[in-house]
């Protein structure tokens, strides 16, 4: 995974999302989601272009099975932008990476 990319957790949700000072693309994703994989050299990417407007952050929703119930994330890839700890927008599946910018750019 990418440096620029954060992991976070149910013990890091709080403080890596939700009172993030800057807007956070968060990866609902799998280890065993072909999809998901499709989409890293993506986020790579993202995460280093727009590092100053968004972090990119993964979350498993394997491993962190609350926090995708509480976003309602039935299927996977999910990404979902969070703004000032509410969520701003989102979309599912894997998407090219002008989709993403559009999705940053209306929201930040």
């Amino acid at each position: 995974m990418a440096d620029n990319i954060t992991t976070v957790s149910s013990e890091s949700w709080e403080d890596d999302v939700l009172k993030s000072d800057l807007p956070v693309l968060v990866d609902f994703w799998a280890v065993w989601c072909g999809p998901c994989k499709m989409v890293d050299p993506v986020l790579a990417e993202l995460a280093v272009e727009m590092g100053e407007k968004v972090r990119v952050a993964k979350l498993n929703v394997d491993e962190n099975q609350a926090i995708a119930a509480q976003y309602q994330v039935r299927g996977i890839p999910t990404f979902i932008l969070f703004k000032d700890g509410q969520v701003a927008d989102r979309m599912t599946g894997a998407m090219p990476k002008s989709a993403f910018e559009q999705l940053i750019e209306r929201n930040t």
